[in-house]
């Protein structure tokens, strides 16, 4: 009969694994950097997926949705072997002295009108090209979404899509979804559906906002 110790380590090393579910904790999984201190202290395994699909539920469009997601867009459009950051059918146009101003590299921005918006933003999570996909997403049934995920895996890219608050009636797949609400410097975050993490508001500034 094998020992404990010896039953325990390979037990330990299918607990570590990413795709593993295990109710609220979470399996390490590889993360990106919010940017965010407070953020990161609330999300799973610290930070933003790297794969995977993560919904981000608004009551409206522009409270502040895509300010979130800021620092880690510049962290990765400034990278030597950075790929680029795509935006598929954004309702308002991007100002880009914002972006610059956080620090983007506005060279290695992608952006994309088009309507659907499901098969672009498919086609760009699986080529491979990016390291961040964003996309506002209207009507979209489960099982497209279901098609995002495998998306994601095949080209190593999160899929970050927008939708309305009402979609939270609704299952998904998401790796991760979250609701936003503005507030006058910031935004709240909170927590709906993640393989671990906290579900406790939490409330963020953004410096480039007057107190």
């Amino acid at each position: 009969m094998s020992s404990g110790a010896e039953i325990s380590e390979p037990i330990e090393r299918l607990l570590q694994h990413p795709s593993l579910w295990r109710g609220r904790n979470l399996a390490r999984a590889e993360t990106f950097p919010s940017g965010f201190a407070a953020l990161d202290a609330a999300l799973p395994g610290g930070g933003w997926p790297r794969t995977g699909l993560v919904e981000v539920l608004v009551p409206r469009h522009g409270v502040g949705e895509l300010s979130l997601w800021l620092p880690l867009i510049a962290a990765r459009s400034t990278r030597p072997e950075g790929r680029w950051c795509a935006f598929i059918a954004p309702p308002h146009q991007l100002f880009a002295p914002a972006f610059a101003a956080a620090g983007v590299d506005l060279s290695r921005l992608l952006i994309v009108h088009a309507r659907p918006a499901l098969w672009p933003l498919e086609q760009a999570l699986r080529s491979s090209a990016c390291d961040l996909a964003f996309c506002w997403l209207e009507r979209v049934r489960p099982k497209e979404l279901r098609r995002l995920v495998l998306a994601t895996e095949q080209g190593a890219t999160p899929a970050i899509v927008f939708r309305e608050a009402a979609a939270r009636r609704e299952a998904s797949p998401a790796t991760l979804r979250l609701s936003i609400t503005p507030r006058p410097d910031g935004v709240r975050v909170q927590l709906l559906k993640s393989r671990g993490g906290s579900r406790e508001p939490v409330d963020l500034r953004f410096p480039w906002l007057p107190a």
